[in-house]
């Protein structure tokens, strides 16, 4: 008699990422020998500063390479902190902050930490792939609020307000967005924050993208709004994004002492410490020099503009500003039910899948999003990169 090991609800309800679907399908075709112009993965292109890898391999032979605090090693907490003291004048302690294996896993953290089994957490579509599931997975129910292209896709406050019910216990914000790249000015941040303390609410301020701002576009820390708003936040920020280091692993959280101290405690029943050699390579990130960071900024700008004018040329194709981080989310409404190289394209994943397997480029569908209509198409790729896609992508559209 066979035997199989059932899997459990939670799990067998759990969507996979499609970002990572859809990479591991184009690292496919590139294993036949055909080159991809891949624009999947939210990564940027850069390797890591020199800098940054001195002192991982300095760390190495200086010997810090065991268990470090589960929450992470005190100069890396103390470096967090005073980076932003210095960019944002806001105040932590390092008893306030959780370093993380990443910023995906601070979510989680915070997710288990703060929500029992029905609460709801309203999230602004289009939203990161791993948001609602992250929320299922603690027990939570995620609340969907579709915004629109025409507004930016920008929740309003009267959406959010609409959407809050006696279940309702936090927020979720990113802002610059993924996967839109557009910025909540601070009025509009204003608003929202008036109702959070209004409803006693708190917030999840996702803020991994707040160095690739583009433009006259200026981010705001959510805390930074009004007092009595820093109690009510958890911040979540990283090295990946600002300084090219996807792979070292390195996120953390700002919250409040007694969430941190318990998000502390579960990370050390679940990882014990992020990698030790990966805490001082961010330690350096943080306090080395920055040039790094202007010179990957001026090239993600450079390649957002390019982005934009390819896309407002293309045939039925549009998409908003990209204030911020590194995706166009254009939209594909237009070419949805006609035939594309003999296929019907009836959503955005067999868009993407037969933009894939027809011309080689790899995008993600909207529908991941929470957005069907949309295709998030990540610009964190050389210009090289960019043109031949785009070219592609054109070429995809004209095609009968």
């Amino acid at each position: 008699m066979s035997f199989e090991i059932s899997i459990s609800n939670v799990v067998q309800g759990l969507e996979p990422s499609a970002t990572l679907t859809m990479s591991a399908k184009a690292k496919e075709i590139k294993s036949s020998g055909k080159t991809v112009y891949d624009l999947s993965l939210g990564e940027p292109d850069f390797v890591t500063p020199q800098h940054i890898c001195n002192a991982a391999v300095e760390a190495m032979k200086a010997g810090h390479t065991k268990y470090t605090i589960a929450s992470g090693i005190p100069e890396l907490k103390k470096a967090v902190a005073e980076k932003y003291k210095s960019d944002y004048g806001l105040d932590y302690n390092t008893n306030q902050i959780v370093v993380s294996n990443g910023a995906k896993h601070s979510i989680h953290n915070v997710f288990f930490t703060t929500i029992n089994a029905g609460d709801e957490v309203i999230i602004p579509a289009p939203y990161w792939v791993s948001y609602a599931e992250l929320v299922k997975l603690s027990g939570g129910v995620p609340v969907i609020v579709q915004t629109e292209e025409s507004n930016n896709f920008k929740m309003t406050a009267e959406q959010f307000e609409k959407n809050i019910t006696p279940k309702t216990k936090m927020l979720l914000l990113c802002s610059p967005s993924n996967p839109t790249g557009v910025i909540y000015s601070k009025s509009e941040l204003e608003t929202i924050a008036e109702i959070v303390v209004r409803k006693n609410l708190f917030v999840m301020a996702d803020e991994i993208y707040d160095k690739l701002v583009y433009g006259d576009n200026k981010f705001v820390s959510f805390p930074t709004l009004r007092s009595g708003l820093q109690e009510r936040t958890i911040i979540i920020n990283g090295v990946s994004k600002t300084y090219a280091m996807t792979g070292w692993r390195v996120g953390w959280t700002f919250s409040p002492v007694n969430v941190a101290k318990k998000m502390g405690e579960l990370q050390s029943q679940e990882t014990s410490n992020p990698c030790s050699i990966s805490q001082y390579a961010a330690l350096e990130a943080l306090t080395g020099q920055q040039n790094c960071v202007t010179e990957m900024l001026v090239a993600f700008s450079e390649r957002r503009d390019y982005v934009a004018k390819r896309i407002s040329e293309i045939d039925g194709l549009s998409c908003p500003e990209m204030g911020g981080a590194f995706y166009a989310f254009f939209n594909i409404k237009k070419h949805l039910g006609r035939k594309i190289g003999g296929v019907v394209i009836d959503n955005s994943e067999k868009f993407c899948l037969e933009l894939l397997m027809q011309k080689q480029v790899a995008t993600v569908m909207g529908s991941a999003f929470g957005c069907e209509g949309y295709v998030r198409a990540s610009f964190a790729a050389n210009l090289e990169i960019l043109k031949n896609a785009y070219d592609r992508i054109a070429d995809f559209i004209g095609d009968k």
